[in-house]
């Protein structure tokens, strides 16, 4: 092989190192800095308010949402707290963003859809960032002979659910979903125990023995 074969077979590697196997373009090296990403996965240039309005109107369309929730989105994705702020009061003097409202559609599809007692809907709310005396006025508006109807509604389903196992074991059973969904138990044995008194079960003797 010749000298200027050997140089035409090193040309003919070094091409090869560009790409793949495939044939598509191998990974080649940037500068440091080059590809750096700003809030979001946008380029270092990109204006963090504008990427912030756009990561919250996202987040927004797939589901409402609490100021708190969305601060904690623009935290996680790097967003300065100024800008973060600025952006999220903008949004709450357009509506965009409205605790109250959230707090009292939480506590009205909540109650209606699975049955959740004040307690239940209370710890949803701070957990989901609401401030506390949004949570307790939300909380008032919902009826307490609304809940206590609820919570009849749910002993009625799960003691049919339950029919011919023995008293004590439904008991225990329809007490506990009631407890997991937030309900006192002395209102959850009271309204279990009238249930089973007007299926013509003897009652007296149930009781918070033994496990749900």
């Amino acid at each position: 092989m010749t000298r200027g074969d050997r140089g035409r077979g090193s040309a003919a590697r070094s091409a090869r190192r560009g790409s793949d196997r495939s044939g598509r373009p191998g990974r080649r090296w940037a500068a440091p800095g080059a590809e750096q990403a700003g809030p979001g996965g946008a380029g270092a240039d990109t204006d963090p308010e504008a990427e912030a309005k756009a990561i919250c109107l996202r987040l927004l369309a797939r589901a409402p949402r609490t100021r708190a929730q969305l601060a904690d989105a623009l935290r996680r994705r790097g967003v300065p707290e100024e800008t973060a702020r600025a952006v999220l009061d903008r949004f709450a003097e357009t509506g965009l963003i409205d605790d109250e409202a959230f707090a009292d559609a939480w506590v009205s599809s909540r109650h209606l859809g699975r049955g959740l007692a004040r307690r239940a809907l209370a710890h949803e709310l701070r957990h989901r960032g609401v401030a506390e005396e949004t949570v307790r006025r939300a909380i008032d508006r919902l009826d307490p002979e609304r809940e206590i109807a609820t919570a009849r509604e749910l002993v009625a389903r799960k003691l049919a659910a339950t029919r011919g196992a023995d008293p004590r074991v439904r008991a225990r059973r329809a007490v506990g979903m009631l407890a997991r969904k937030g309900y006192p138990a002395g209102l959850a044995f009271q309204l279990v125990r009238e249930a089973l008194e007007a299926e013509g079960i003897e009652a007296d003797d149930l009781g918070p023995s033994g496990d749900p």
